[in-house]
């Protein structure tokens, strides 16, 4: 299932969702992505006070969809989400949850970490920082590429 959506979510309730009614599920792997407060590439001396996050709807939830697929023809997966936000979020908020459910845990946290390592490079967000020196488009990087890499 994917979601892309302004709204916060509730992940105890996602996660209740995502294995209601299903018997065979013997894992949940999950991820949780927050706004940080500072930048990682500044050496983290950099405040970001909010990050705002666009996207193009429709090729998100497509590229998305795409995304979700190839981690269900890798791994034998009962049940997949990604719930991913856009708009203006502060330090805290959350942004991302990825969960994967599968009858063995395994499956289960290979599929999510596929899919969080994917979803950094491949998922169509624009991603702009608001600081005390300006606000700043934020770029990809290469730690995050070699990950995807290093799925193939």
């Amino acid at each position: 299932m994917i979601r892309v959506q302004r709204e916060d979510f509730d992940i105890g309730a996602e996660l209740d969702r995502l294995a209601a009614g299903n018997p065979r599920i013997g894992g949940i792997a999950s991820f949780v992505g927050l706004v940080r407060d500072f930048n990682l590439e500044a050496g983290g001396d950099d405040r970001v006070s909010a990050l705002t996050l666009e996207h193009y709807p429709g090729m998100t939830e497509k590229k998305l969809a795409e995304i979700e697929a190839e981690a269900h023809r890798r791994w034998p997966l009962d049940a997949a989400l990604i719930i991913h936000r856009y708009g203006r979020l502060e330090p805290g908020d959350r942004i991302v949850l990825v969960a994967t459910a599968s009858p063995h845990r395994e499956a289960a946290l290979a599929a999510c970490h596929f899919l969080i390592d994917w979803l950094k490079t491949d998922a169509p967000f624009w991603k702009s920082e608001e600081t005390p020196r300006g606000e700043r488009w934020v770029e990809q990087r290469a730690q995050d590429d070699a990950a995807r890499k290093g799925w193939r």
